[in-house]
């Protein structure tokens, strides 16, 4: 069939197998040219696996040191006549990519939140690698069906306190207004969000995980967090997110005395604010980030999802000495984001922001060039009027 995008404000609702392969072998080839990623993981569980940051960090431990990787991920496969989502494709052209190469790669595809995929991957585990030396904790779900009480929680994005009102943008139009967004009615909104989004389905998998034998001696784990400038955070770190944030940060001491007697460490590291389908739904933060991406090209300092990776992996997690954190316990890659010189000159810009000169101060063009190549669409070889086989499987999904 032949496969054109077809949006819904900020979802992709097609994405293109081709497109999709094209752009998992470029991060890979990025992870290649930066060479060995020294005493780096060499089994590794990736739960989260298909987009993003997951996505990238699989890519960053299996070509950067030739790791073994399983990952874990909740995506509809192609059929006849209806494409399958991003993640699935990505998931395919990575193994296909993978196996190439000689590198074990296998898939989970199912509820990660679930007790049977936690059972499912760890018998996985037992029966292919024995044991795993990094498990990355990268789940991006708007809902999560609680493993133990049944109960169904769904995250909201909402400020906490009082209704929040400054810039936002209609990315694909281009247009600059103004938007407001009522404060959560109840504590139970800010439960539900930090349910789905706070650290206690990481807890519940380290735990399951290591009671089955299965996690290596000085085992790391890894989860991602993401701090922001001071004016997203009544969206952002202040409101609902920002609660299910802080709780999953607060997880780390206990995951470090529950994995302290097999010398293993948990971290969160803060990242850089990236286009993903995540964070196009978050109103204010495409706006910020499109005049970020401007300035930070400018200085020669602007990094994609596969740079953020590369780097954590290279010279944070696996650098030989324990890696740097700030005065919460966090690693960050969001240095350069946060820089003086970055954020007083995208201050200035998001005050002069207009529809009429969003072009030209802006990088909205790369924000929505890298929104469109989340779904394999936008990449300068690909034949998007051409036809394409949409069913690709993934060989190793255990069903």
């Amino acid at each position: 069939m032949i496969i054109q995008p077809r949006v819904r404000g900020f979802i992709c609702l097609t994405s293109h197998p081709e497109g999709t392969a094209a752009h998992v072998k470029q991060q890979i080839d990025y992870v290649k040219s930066k060479g060995e990623i020294k005493n780096g993981p060499k089994k590794v569980l990736v739960i989260g696996a298909s987009t993003g940051f997951g996505l990238a960090s699989r890519i960053s431990a299996a070509f950067g040191s030739e790791a073994a990787t399983i990952g874990v991920f909740f995506e509809k496969p192609a059929a006849p006549g209806k494409p399958g989502t991003a993640g699935w494709y990505n998931s395919a052209a990575f193994e296909k990519q993978a196996q190439e190469a000689g590198l074990y790669a296998k898939s989970i595809n199912g509820d990660a939140f679930s007790d049977e995929v936690k059972k499912q991957t760890i018998a996985l585990i037992k029966e292919d690698l024995g044991q795993v030396d990094l498990v990355v904790y990268s789940l991006a779900s708007p809902r999560r069906t609680h493993p133990k009480t049944g109960v169904a929680h769904a995250s909201v994005l909402k400020p906490i306190g009082q209704a929040f009102t400054n810039k936002t943008v209609d990315f694909h139009a281009g247009v600059v207004s103004d938007i407001s967004i009522q404060p959560v009615e109840n504590e139970e909104d800010i439960n539900n969000t930090v349910a789905v989004m706070g650290g206690e389905d990481w807890k519940f998998w380290i735990e399951a995980l290591k009671e089955a034998g299965v996690l290596a001696e000085g085992v790391k784990t890894v989860a991602y967090s993401y701090i922001g400038p001071e004016l997203t955070y009544p969206i952002y770190r202040n409101g609902t997110i920002g609660k299910a944030k802080d709780d999953l940060e607060a997880t780390v001491p206990v995951l470090n005395d529950l994995l302290a007697d097999l010398n293993g460490v948990s971290y969160v590291s803060v990242n850089k604010a990236l286009v993903t389908q995540s964070s196009s739904a978050i109103p204010v933060v495409p706006l910020y980030i499109s005049l970020l991406y401007k300035v930070m090209k400018a200085k020669g300092i602007h990094e994609g999802t596969i740079e953020q990776m590369q780097r954590l992996f290279a010279e944070r997690l696996y650098n030989d000495v324990t890696p740097a954190l700030d005065e919460k316990g966090r690693i960050r890659v969001d240095d350069l984001e946060m820089r003086e010189d970055v954020q007083a000159e995208v201050a200035q810009l998001w005050e002069e922001a207009t529809t009429e000169n969003l072009e030209e101060i802006s990088d909205i063009a790369g924000y929505r060039n890298d929104f469109f190549n989340l779904f394999g669409f936008n990449i300068d070889q690909i034949d998007y009027e051409a036809e394409t086989n949409e069913v690709v499987n993934v060989p190793s999904i255990q069903a």
